[in-house]
């Protein structure tokens, strides 16, 4: 179960192979109902066309989010004139595809794993249809219960201070980049008061496009790992010395998506039916304030990864589904919940959130890895292959030595 919503599951079966879960079975991928092969394909290039010009502007200017509210219109209405019903694509309908799909192929029982909204997804699956379920492996957890535009900033601040603990606890890093939440805090007040416009090579290649590097912009290429870990605190040492070459890179490579690879479609559709309801704007400030307090509230009203969601979802206008998919997962079926601790979209502790009700899991985590573990951490793959096998009892002992990869050093730079 691919992440998102809206992700290309067949595109993920290269990372699925890679860990090993198919040496001794069969792997099953389905792509999700709106997605990238599926009839219709919530796919909107009127969004893909915003990203790519949207590298060049401030992220959380208004005027940058009436641009992007116009494309999500500009997609509802097509979808729409295609006859496209947006209130089916939620994840109640998406579980009951999955339900069907076993039957259909006549399976007695199988294992389920899913990563990031695979998780939500799998745990509602799960709840919902719990017959046939051997077990259930989640990696980068959205608990449904719980997962809200406010709540992003609760994983945000998790992921990234965990980082910069990481780094604090290596000599060579801590000594070289002292008080790395300082360092952020400056530079996010710094960038958000007076932008950096940069001509930038994307990390592909190609030729250089121009980027703008706000306060929002910086703190979300953190959420997304868009500079890897062992990078950023030199990446920001580096900013603070008048040097944003890692970040303006990383903001580039958004000026080239492939269009119409992702199902903007289906994301709207879930996260405004399932994310958004329930909680206002000023919720969603608040939030910010008690994770990051001291930064600018025009970086704090953004949902980090879902900028003016609120304003998307009122032309989106989908119905508020949260009555039947805001509940708690209780589940005796072995379950596998793997988080790292560098995830800032999901942070770690939402896996162990989960966990608490699923009475036969099992909990792991993987220190200095950020979102979808499996991919990145080989001891992740082997515990799940074991888990497979044995899913009251699978193989965690190569946890235990595991610790976060040395940080980037660079030599001490002059401000400039």
């Amino acid at each position: 179960m691919a992440g998102g919503p809206g992700g290309d599951a067949f595109g993920d079966m290269p990372f699925v192979i890679g860990a090993g879960v198919n040496r001794d079975r069969d792997l099953i991928v389905m792509t999700q109902r709106g997605t990238l092969y599926a009839r219709p394909n919530l796919a909107c290039p009127e969004i893909d066309r915003f990203n790519a010009e949207s590298v060049g502007l401030r992220y959380d200017a208004p005027s940058t989010g009436r641009r992007l509210v116009r494309a999500t219109e500009q997609c509802r209405n097509r979808l729409a004139g295609e006859g496209v019903d947006l209130s089916a694509y939620n994840t109640t309908e998406n579980a009951a595809d999955f339900a069907d799909l076993r039957k259909a192929l006549g399976i007695r029982r199988w294992n389920v794993y899913g990563y990031s909204y695979g998780t939500d997804l799998g745990l509602t699956y799960l709840r919902r249809h719990p017959q046939g379920v051997r077990s259930l492996a989640i990696d980068s957890v959205v608990p449904p219960q719980i997962v809200s535009l406010p709540w992003t900033w609760d994983s945000a601040q998790e992921g990234i201070n965990t980082v910069f603990a990481a780094c604090a606890a290596q000599p060579a890093c801590g000594n070289r980049y002292p008080n790395l939440s300082r360092t952020l805090t400056q530079q996010v007040r710094r960038l958000e008061a007076h932008p950096l416009t940069v001509m930038a090579q994307p990390p592909a290649g190609g030729t250089p496009v121009k980027v703008v590097l706000d306060g929002g912009a910086l703190v979300n290429l953190l959420v997304a790992n868009a500079v890897p870990a062992v990078d950023v605190p030199a990446a920001l040492d580096e900013l603070a010395h008048g040097n944003p070459e890692r970040f303006a890179r990383a903001r580039a490579a958004g000026a080239t998506p492939v269009i119409g690879e992702f199902a903007y479609g289906l994301t709207q559709s879930v996260a405004c039916s399932e994310w958004v309801p329930g909680y206002s704007q000023a919720d969603l400030l608040a939030a910010g304030r008690r994770a990051f307090p001291g930064w600018p509230d025009s970086v704090l009203a953004q949902a980090p990864q879902l900028p003016f969601q609120h304003e998307a979802c009122r032309v989106w206008n989908v119905p508020d589904r949260t009555p039947v998919q805001r509940v708690t997962t209780v589940s005796n079926v072995p379950a596998l919940v793997l988080s790292g601790t560098f995830d800032a979209k999901t942070g770690a502790r939402w896996g162990a959130y989960a966990a608490r009700t699923l009475s036969r899991s099992t909990t792991v985590l993987i220190p200095g890895i950020g979102h979808w573990v499996v991919p990145q951490s080989p001891c992740a793959a082997s515990v799940l292959t074991s888990f497979l096998t044995r899913p009251t009892a699978p193989d965690t002992r190569c946890v235990a030595g595991l610790t976060p990869k040395p940080f980037t050093i660079v030599p001490a730079l002059e401000s400039s």
